[in-house]
């Protein structure tokens, strides 16, 4: 019996080269063993070379310190390149000053500026401090004046939530860009449709800095609902997931497919630059790259004099 559309020998993703380049993004843990689980994760994926590694800065500034401890332990003990997420949210500039001076002072040469979201209590709207940043633009120039950071900042391929049109959303992340930042890194999102039409305007605009695509495999599907504010969950997606909330193991399986495909069109798309969210998770992140065609290497020795 012979097929009409016969397939190939090999699997979709045998012939990736593994000319990749990726980073991946953490958040501080709230207790021992959430931090075991982290360096869990960061021990699994530092032999894939990653470009950074991010830690994330909670709404308000609620896991400053955290954060913080988080980003100097990743210098003092791995030879990995944190950035460090900081936000103008409830901080002076004198404050934010502050804490970037901490950041340089302990190595860090990276930081993922952002406007960041408000805390609880605020009626989901940003308010600025009254002695501090604007939003995320007038962060960028202040670090920017600062220190000679490398600065990441936000891009939305399907618009942030906030935004009064696609045109000044994008507007914002030129001005973000023209201050000082170094690339965007994108929202996560499901339909690629959306990331390469983003790069199409961006282009058109004038923005040639690197905009690396934001991937989340799916850890909790109700999660992703929730988090999806502005971002498109496609019917076909919904369907792979339906009846896996409460079967971790064969969710994590069919996460990994969908990412790994999403990441396989990018990849045919011209993509190279891959910026997962790993939520402290390492298996997921790490199929993906090995179906891309990475491979790990050494890991490289630990940093005795990072500061």
């Amino acid at each position: 019996m012979s097929s009409s559309h016969p397939l190939p020998e090999a699997p979709l993703f045998a012939d990736l080269p593994g000319d990749i380049a990726v980073s991946f993004e953490f958040f501080p843990p709230k207790s021992e063993k959430m931090e075991a689980q982290l360096w869990d994760a960061i021990t699994q994926l530092a032999p894939l070379d990653p470009s950074f590694v991010s830690v994330t800065y909670g709404a308000g500034g609620s896991t400053r310190e955290r954060t913080h401890a988080t980003v100097s332990r990743i210098v003092q003990e791995t030879a990995l390149v944190p950035a460090a997420h900081l936000t103008c949210v409830a901080a002076s500039k004198d404050e934010i000053a502050e804490i970037a001076d901490q950041y340089w002072d302990a190595g860090v040469r990276h930081i993922v500026a952002l406007r960041g979201d408000p805390p609880p209590g605020d009626g989901g709207r940003f308010v600025p401090h009254p002695q501090g940043y604007t939003g995320a633009a007038d962060l960028v120039a202040g670090l920017r004046a600062r220190h000679d950071f490398e600065i990441s900042v936000a891009a939305y391929p399907e618009m942030h939530p906030e935004a009064v049109s696609a045109e000044a959303d994008l507007d914002n992340l030129r001005r973000k860009l023209d201050a000082g930042a170094t690339r965007a890194i994108t929202q996560f999102f499901f339909e690629n449709d959306a990331y390469f039409r983003f790069l199409d305007k961006a282009l058109a605009a004038g923005i040639t800095a690197p905009i690396l695509p934001g991937i989340m495999p799916v850890t909790n599907f109700d999660a992703i609902r929730r988090m999806s504010a502005n971002t498109e969950i496609p019917a076909w997606m919904e369907a792979m997931f339906a009846g896996l909330d409460d079967r971790p193991g064969p969710r994590a399986l069919v996460s990994a497919v969908v990412a790994a495909e999403q990441c396989r069109r990018l990849y045919a798309g011209g993509v190279r630059d891959f910026h997962f969210y790993t939520l402290n998770r390492a298996e997921q992140a790490y199929a993906i790259c090995q179906l891309l065609g990475l491979r790990p290497g050494p890991v490289p020795a630990v940093q005795e004099n990072a500061a």
